[in-house]
């Protein structure tokens, strides 16, 4: 009997694990250093407002702050503009290691319009984004359980509040900001480098005596030459129309030991990795008895019913034998919908590839948070490119299937998922725009999308499925019946549905703590950077989706059930619809979210997000099988 031959997925698992062992990952600058001298101008930017409560951001002009001279928006990479990054410069102009106190920046008068706009935004929590030398600007807070500092990214627009005696609420605009710079000071050279930029903001109603000057006027309220420092908020600055607003800062320097390799390690400080450590553990004790259960039914029942069904010298005795020996005249039979499957697996592997490829790269440093939008960039170009291996994928099963329309089983590789993401995607980017966000798509950008879509993944698609449909087709290890055999009545735990859901439970039981800190980064919009963890959480899924499909698809064949096609891709890929509950359950127990669009953008994304999930999982869970299929098939003599 022919070596059973194995799908191209099986022997990218292999590379899986042979790339396993860096998982630890090290840290590599996403960006060079730059060396500043006593005196040299820093260059504060403006990025988006963010906030946790609607999800929507915004620009930083969108409301009455000061401007410069001209507003320069910075080069953006694909992966910010999805984000909803717009960094663009500020009228807040630092010279190195030189302090400054007082420094007027200017004055406003609110109109009606943008009083309301920035009580709307102090109301939904929204909070300013600066970048100094590439590095985030960082609000300091004390825990008061643990007596310990935490960085918060951002400050608050504002705060709501009463004044003393009174119940009705006011608005209160964060006018002046004390921004502290750390630097790391070379050894040899007057030379240093920016390893860190916090500030603490305040609310002051800010006063003069003499006639406005512009950034020369002497204010009353704060004085360097009278000892007079903003400390805190006593006496707030209003926000209400028709008001005057003195916006003022300022900067000290501060010398640090933090060297500069290691200054984004404060935001990437994780202060709960023992709960990480845990979800591993735990993720390895659901793998290790799911490998129990594969190696007892391989090495021990399996290799017995071999043995026996191979020592039996009359048809009549084969006759009498049961289980999964009897259906291998119609195991290899093509399932409903062949083409369908076919289009799952080639995307699938395409996925796959996608994830491999990326996290890879991430755990060896290349794509740390300081290459701001590097990680979703480098995704969608290796998603692109890995439509090689879709399409190779596709049109080798569809072959096996006895299909012989390439081209139709290649179009809908190329734009069944796609296509459905892009449409959800499209939907949703409108309902932002519709607000008014800067994290709506620019039509430029879209654009882009489409080109690479049409541009690369489609022809490449179209090469993989014609390299993959020129090779031999893949031979099943035993004839198939012309008549299809009779599927006896099965109990009711061999029942499709049930088996599917108690599928997915494991898988997902296997990443479900990773997906908390990983739904903490996108929505509350904290830094993941722990890909160590997360590499060896993918590893451990792989295992367990192959593990758990191989087990109930065997209790299925020695129930004399033959169609495990489809059933096998949707065991493991059923762990996407727990992926999706979980997501609900966390939108409604950790997410503040009261706007019908930002909870439509959340179920919208996590919808896709699980969709992807499934095609993953779907895929890992059909290639195992198939694989297992082939090698107990194989083994046993048909006359």
């Amino acid at each position: 009997m022919r070596a059973p031959a194995m799908l191209r997925c099986a022997a990218a698992l292999a590379v899986l694990f042979a790339v396993a062992a860096p998982a630890a990952g090290f840290y590599l600058p996403g960006v060079a250093p730059s060396d500043f001298a006593k005196g040299d101008p820093l260059q504060v930017k403006v990025n988006k407002l963010t906030s946790i409560k609607t999800q929507l951001p915004y620009t930083y002009y969108s409301l009455p702050f000061c401007k410069p001279t001209a507003i320069v928006d910075s080069a953006e990479n694909l992966g910010e503009v999805l984000r909803g990054d717009r960094i663009e410069n500020s009228p807040y102009v630092f010279q190195m290691r030189e302090p400054k106190m007082c420094q007027i920046v200017c004055k406003a008068t609110i109109t009606e319009k943008e009083a309301k706009e920035l009580k709307e935004k102090i109301e939904d929590e929204y909070r300013v984004n600066m970048i100094l030398d590439n590095l985030p600007l960082v609000v300091p807070v004390t825990r008061q359980d643990r007596n310990t500092i935490v960085y918060q990214g951002g400050y608050h627009v504002g705060a709501k509040g009463q004044y003393a005696g009174s119940k009705e609420e006011k608005y209160f605009i964060h006018n002046h900001l004390s921004f502290k710079v750390k630097y790391h000071k070379d050894d040899d050279s007057e030379l240093s480098r920016i390893v860190g930029f916090e500030v603490h903001p305040y609310s002051v109603k800010h006063q003069f005596e003499d006639k406005w000057n512009g950034v020369d006027t002497r204010l009353s309220t704060c004085d360097p030459h009278a000892s007079k420092f903003v400390i805190n908020s006593d006496n707030p600055q209003e926000v209400e129309a028709g008001k005057e607003i003195i916006f003022t800062y300022d900067v000290s320097f501060e010398d640090s030991d933090i060297k500069w390799a290691s200054r984004w390690d404060t935001y990437l400080l994780m202060t709960d990795d023992q709960i990480h450590w845990f979800s591993i553990v735990n993720s390895l004790m659901i793998v290790l008895f799911l490998s129990g259960m594969v190696a007892m039914i391989m090495l021990r029942t399996l290799y017995r019913d071999i043995s026996r069904y191979n020592q039996l010298e009359t048809q009549e005795e084969a006759q009498e034998e049961t289980g999964w020996k009897l259906v291998h005249g119609d195991v290899f039979r093509p399932p409903t919908n062949s083409d369908l499957l076919c289009v799952y697996v080639g995307t699938g592997v395409q996925f796959f590839g996608m994830l491999l490829v990326t996290m890879v790269f991430a755990v060896l440093g290349f794509l740390s948070p300081s290459n701001r939008g590097g990680l979703m960039t480098a995704m969608l170009l290796v998603w692109v490119l890995m439509g090689l291996l879709a399409g190779y994928s596709s049109s080798r099963l569809y072959k096996m299937f006895k299909g012989s329309e390439w081209k139709k089983i290649t179009l809908q590789t190329a734009f069944l998922f796609p296509g459905i993401a892009f449409v959800i995607f499209f939907i949703l980017n409108a309902l932002i725009w519709g607000e008014k966000s800067s994290g709506a798509v620019p039509f430029t950008t879209m654009f882009a999308l489409v080109l690479l879509w049409f541009g690369i993944s489609v022809p490449l698609v179209f090469v993989g499925s014609y390299l993959g449909f020129k090779k031999p087709a893949m031979e099943p290890p035993v004839k198939t019946n012309k008549i299809p055999r009779q599927i006896p009545e099965q109990a009711w735990y061999m029942n499709p549905i049930f088996t599917i859901l108690i599928g997915g439970i494991l898988p997902f039981g296997a990443v479900f703590i990773e997906l908390f800190f990983i739904l903490t980064s996108i929505w509350l919009h904290q830094f993941y950077y722990i890909f160590g963890f997360l590499f060896l959480v993918f590893v451990i899924l792989i295992i367990t989706c192959a593990e758990i499909t191989i087990v109930l698809c065997y209790f299925q064949l020695c129930s004399e059930d033959y169609m495990w096609w489809w059933r096998s891709y949707l065991t493991s890929g059923s762990s996407a619809l727990y992926l999706f509950l979980y997501a609900a359950f966390y939108f409604f127990t950790k997410l503040q979210i009261t706007k019908l669009v930002s909870g439509i953008l959340y179920f919208g994304y996590m919808l896709l997000a699980s969709y992807a999930f499934f095609v993953l999982t779907g895929t890992i869970g059909f290639c195992a099988c198939f694989w297992f299929t082939r090698l107990i098939y194989s083994s046993v003599k048909i006359d």
